[in-house]
């Protein structure tokens, strides 16, 4: 099997997925960034609670990491090996770096917050190989970012190039 067979593979999965009433990957875009945030939320409750001294902030990290939880079981549904956490520090490590992207850009750094939002997105793109299951495509070859042009010849795809072109949260 080539690479542009598994691709095809990997679209009618997807495409099957979007069809199925049970699954909106828009939905699950907002999702998964609700879930970065709730995740910033609870790295914020801790360090106010350690900053202020007041434990309170603790029962809000607990509340909201109750929350998260429910959310992010939304979208990874069966465990293998450790792919919930794996999932969840994708979704963290995605918000952290996208941060630091865009305070590089607020003192003007506009080449470094490019890189930076790059990597959140590669970041990011990781976690949806994840959460569709794309990592085991051992005849999937992972090389590289291409253009549109050459996407449509499907030879070499990252993981980058399965996400733009399949979650889309614009397609409603």
């Amino acid at each position: 099997m080539n690479s542009k067979q598994s691709f095809d593979e990997i679209l009618k999965k997807v495409e099957k997925l979007k069809a199925g009433k049970d699954f909106d990957l828009s939905q699950e875009e907002d999702l998964s960034l609700a879930v970065m945030n709730l995740i910033s939320l609870e790295e914020h409750f801790f360090m106010t609670s350690q900053k202020t001294g007041k434990p309170d902030y603790l029962d809000l990290l607990a509340k909201t990491r109750e929350i998260r939880k429910q959310l992010l079981g939304r979208m990874i549904d069966s465990h293998e090996g450790e792919t919930w956490c794996i999932s969840k520090h994708l979704l963290a490590a995605t918000m952290r770096i996208m941060e630091v992207a865009t305070k590089l850009q607020t003192d003007g750094k506009k080449q470094e917050a490019e890189k930076m939002f790059h990597t959140s997105y590669e970041v990011y793109s990781l976690f949806w190989a994840v959460r569709l299951k794309l990592l085991d495509l051992s005849n999937v070859k992972i090389n590289g970012k291409m253009s549109n042009d050459q996407m449509s010849n499907k030879q070499d795809w990252s993981y980058e190039d399965i996400v733009t072109k399949l979650v889309d949260c614009c397609k409603e």
